[in-house]
């Protein structure tokens, strides 16, 4: 027998009746040989691991754009914070731990470089709308691996599709990454907030905090602890009535003193700026792109592909795309 084999046995023997077992994937869009050693969820996470948008992340904007300081959330690192959470989750309610990591990684892989000034703006100039769930699909499906996507199974897609949205994940393991991204953003963004100075300790809210905890570890423990209770044994998560509201409220709070305040605005017009100068040009220009896109441009248009080309920027590569094309350079002469 296998290792994979081995595998496959002991999650038919310790997981869930509700959750998602490797043998039972509804599988991959071009069927794979199987892994010795792997199975086919751990192959998705691997893939996800290794794969160019991925790297990418460390370099795009969570909240705080292009900080200084050595401490601020990267989508990366909410990305890893997210995979940790969701794992806890899934763990503790013997759901496949595999499949819920390889969608928690995945989820974010098309968001934009600027965070969601990106996404805000590259949803009003493209006709057809973007959203970064959807992009994240592509990033998948169809832009990595030169253009062959990475062949994930129908459960990994589904969940990095619906981690956000109105529609709900297929599996409770995509359910998991949802409910752990919530999580995660409203604590480290808070964390983050404080850390900047543009939240003080007196202005959370109270009541908030006093339902849910004090501290940034106090807070995770009591939103997945509650998770745990609440679902064990269900078809679905939930959260107790009291959790949600003091959740939703804490959630609320940061979108009215972080994410829409005034003092990101002047920051968030440059950004605003830099990407519509860039979508502005290439759509013009779209030979200038690298190959792979310009090929995009021939398939499936050219406003197509110059939203692929600058939703997979990073922050610091789309303000040097923007400087070179835009700004003169300094003249060296002897």
């Amino acid at each position: 027998m296998s290792v994979r084999e081995e595998i496959e046995k002991a999650e038919a023997a310790l997981l869930s009746p509700y959750a998602v077992k490797s043998k039972e994937t509804l599988g991959r869009d071009r069927p794979l040989s199987p892994d010795q050693l792997r199975t086919e969820f751990q192959r998705d996470r691997d893939r996800i691991l290794h794969c160019k948008s991925f790297r990418r992340l460390k370099f795009k904007t969570q909240v705080f754009i292009s900080p200084e300081g050595d401490h601020y959330r990267t989508r990366l690192t909410h990305t890893l914070e997210v995979a940790q959470v969701a794992r806890t989750i899934a763990r503790s309610l013997r759901l496949n731990e595999d499949l819920t990591e390889a969608i928690a990684l995945g989820h974010d892989l098309g968001h934009t470089p600027f965070g969601h000034i990106g996404e805000r703006t590259l949803n009003e100039l493209s006709a057809e709308g973007f959203r970064h769930n959807e992009q994240s699909l592509r990033v998948v499906e169809r832009l990595e691996n030169g253009g062959k996507g990475l062949n994930l199974t129908k459960e990994v897609r589904d969940g990095i599709l619906n981690h956000s949205g109105a529609l709900k994940p297929m599996t409770l393991e995509g359910c998991c990454v949802a409910r752990a991204d919530r999580i995660a953003y409203i604590n480290h963004d808070i964390d983050d907030a404080l850390r900047a100075g543009v939240l003080q300790e007196y202005e959370l809210p109270k009541d908030c905090l006093k339902t849910l905890g004090q501290t940034h570890g106090e807070r995770i423990e009591t939103m997945i602890c509650d998770i745990v209770k609440q679902s064990a044994g269900k078809k679905e998560l939930q959260m107790s009535p009291l959790i949600q509201e003091a959740t939703d409220g804490l959630r609320a709070f940061l979108f009215d003193k972080v994410y829409r305040d005034s003092w990101r605005r002047a920051e968030e017009n440059k950004c605003d700026h830099v990407i519509r100068g860039l979508f502005s040009y290439y759509t013009k220009n779209p030979g200038e792109m690298p190959l792979e896109y310009i090929e995009i441009a021939y398939q499936e248009g050219t406003e197509r592909a110059v939203i692929d080309f600058i939703s997979g920027m990073t922050d610091r590569y789309a303000v040097r795309c923007y400087t070179s094309l835009f700004l003169p350079d300094a003249f060296s002469g002897e």
